[in-house]
């Protein structure tokens, strides 16, 4: 057995295919007028259709729940905050925090409420405290990871750095 894709029941399909495009960058690979699939994997369906597919009233099925999120990490984390804080439509489960391993994450809801988390790359964590001037060890301590790991993120940092410059 193989898992395929999350899927997210929607109660406007047009509202919630301009969301994702605008707000997180992802882009229509499949529309099926009920279902959509979008890059990255995640699926779309209306809630009518879903409904149907389930056997039960449109009435039944509950949104908001927090019980469930879609998770996104990405790259270049304060250019994302900077586009969020331009859309005053967005309605945060909460601002963004930074955990103990150092990764800083913001949690938002959909148009459905179904709640997104975009968190910081832990490569780009990795490269934020060499920046600071940690050293690996210092690093692999504060992210409580073997330093194996941090030596793999910051090569990989790095060889992006590489890249763009």
């Amino acid at each position: 057995m193989k898992f395929e894709s999350p899927m997210l029941v929607v109660k406007d399909m047009e509202v919630s295919k301009a969301f994702y495009r605008r707000v997180l960058g992802l882009h229509v690979t499949a529309d099926l007028g009920a279902n959509v699939e979008l890059t990255g994997g995640l699926s779309l369906q209306t809630l009518e259709s879903w409904a149907g597919f389930i056997e039960k009233d449109p009435a039944e099925i509950r949104f908001g729940g927090n019980a469930e999120e879609q998770y996104f990490e990405e790259e270049n984390f304060d250019a994302f905050l900077e586009k969020l804080a331009g859309m005053p439509e967005i309605r945060y489960v909460h601002a963004v925090k930074e955990f103990p391993w150092g990764q800083r994450v913001v949690r938002f809801y959909d148009p459905d409420g179904h709640i997104i988390e975009v968190g910081e790359s832990m490569k780009t964590v990795c490269r934020r405290f060499l920046d600071s001037g940690m050293t690996l060890e210092q690093i692999a301590q504060r992210m409580d990871v073997p330093l194996r790991m941090v030596k793999n993120l910051a090569r990989r940092a790095e060889n992006d750095a590489g890249a763009r410059g």
